[in-house]
C-alpha cells in the first residue's frame, strides 16, 4: 500500500555519514517535532536527479527554510559512501541531509520502490517529495515517470508551504 497525506510515516533507520563514519538515523530522529521537506530519487550521479532534481533543492534550500520548515531531506537507494560523495560534489554539503536507504527498504515499507533491473539498477526509489510535519505526511508528491522531477521538484514544494 502506498503511502498517503495523514499517514505517519513508518519506523525506519537510514544511513548518513557524520565525522566518524556511517552512523545509523531513524525516522524519529529525522521527523520527531520537526517540519521537514523529503524528497527521493532513485539514483545519486543519475542525469535527472543530478541536473534537475536535486539543483532546485540546493537554489532554493534558503527559501524553503525560511517557510519554517526545520530540514531538507533527500534519500536515495545508493549506499551511505556514494550519497556523501554526491552531497560533496554537488555543493549539498550542509544545505541538505543525504539518506542512505541502501536496500530500499524504507522504499518499499511505504510503496514507493520501483524494478529498475531493466536498466541493471535493481530496486530503486521511485521520485517523489513530501512535507513531514511529527512525523505525518502533509504533502505527497510522486513522479509518474522516473526521468521527471516536475511534481516532485523544489519549486512545487515551495508553493505548497
Amino acid at each position: 500500500m502506498t503511502i498517503k497525506v495523514g499517514d505517519k510515516l513508518p519506523q525506519a533507520t537510514f544511513r548518513v555519514m557524520t565525522a566518524d563514519g556511517p552512523a545509523p538515523k531513524t525516522t524519529d530522529d529525522l521527523f520527531k517535532g520537526r517540519k521537514v521537506v523529503f524528497f527521493a530519487v532513485p539514483g545519486a550521479f543519475t542525469p535527472t536527479c543530478h541536473k534537475n532534481h536535486l539543483p532546485g533543492y540546493v537554489d532554493k534550500a534558503g527559501a524553503i527554510k525560511a517557510k519554517g520548515v526545520d530540514a531538507i531531506l533527500v534519500t536515495s537507494t545508493n549506499d551511505v559512501f556514494v550519497l556523501d560523495a554526491w552531497a560533496k560534489a554537488s555543493g549539498a554539503d550542509g544545505a541538505l541531509e543525504f539518506l542512505s536507504d541502501g536496500n530500499a527498504d524504507f522504499a518499499k515499507e511505504i510503496g514507493l520502490s520501483m524494478d529498475g533491473s531493466g536498466f541493471g539498477m535493481g530496486t530503486r526509489s521511485k521520485r517523489y517529495s513530501m512535507l513531514v510535519e511529527d512525523g505525518v505526511v502533509k504533502s505527497l508528491n510522486i513522479e509518474e515517470a522516473p526521468g521527471k522531477a516536475d511534481m516532485s521538484g523544489a519549486e512545487t514544494m515551495l508553493g505548497q508551504l
